[in-house]
């Protein structure tokens, strides 16, 4: 039966962390089906769903302490069940882009939770405003809204918080 494991690795950066731990898992017969990598600071973090069956997940959960020698990556390991998002619940997208301020997260996250509204994946990101060189802070974060929260009171709630921490909110349904 097809089990599926959730496997987090952080270590320096370096070329062909990718490359390695990929051909780890294919050489224990388990499929990679979803994966985020991302370069943060000096270090390289990855976050990749395994499915495969349990005698092969299992393998690669023993070879933990291995694979770290071998890959040089702090890895966690941990069995997963699939998705539990509720079909009630509606896709929408929120950028932002604004001067980096402390407490932006917190405070869209805060207001998201008020509503119940699950976060399925959040990408931040800073960089240089085009003609300042100012640092913005960039959001972007794929949501499910429940079906009866008020978009409308949620776009007013939305719009206090720009004014908190000037910011430029958009929402919108995911196509």
């Amino acid at each position: 039966m097809k089990q599926q494991l959730l496997l987090t690795a952080v270590g320096k950066d370096r070329i062909g962390i990718v490359d390695d731990l990929s051909k780890e898992i294919l050489d224990r017969s388990c499929n990679i089906e979803e994966s985020r990598m991302s370069l943060l600071g000096g270090d390289f973090a990855i976050l990749v769903l395994i499915s495969g069956p349990e005698e092969r997940l299992k393998k690669l959960i023993e070879d933990k302490n291995l694979l770290e020698d071998r890959l040089q990556l702090s890895l966690q390991m941990r069995y997963t069940s699939g998705s539990q998002q509720t079909s009630r619940a509606l896709p929408y997208i929120l950028e932002s882009s604004s001067l980096d301020t402390p407490g932006i997260v917190h405070g869209v996250s805060k207001l998201l939770r008020k509503y119940g509204i699950n976060i399925t994946d959040l990408e931040t990101n800073t960089e240089s405003a085009p003609m300042t060189g100012a640092p913005l802070f960039i959001i972007k974060a794929q949501l499910l809204i429940p079906a009866d929260v008020s978009i409308m009171l949620l776009k007013k709630e939305l719009e206090e918080l720009e004014m908190n921490y000037n910011l430029d909110l958009r929402l919108s349904p995911a196509v």
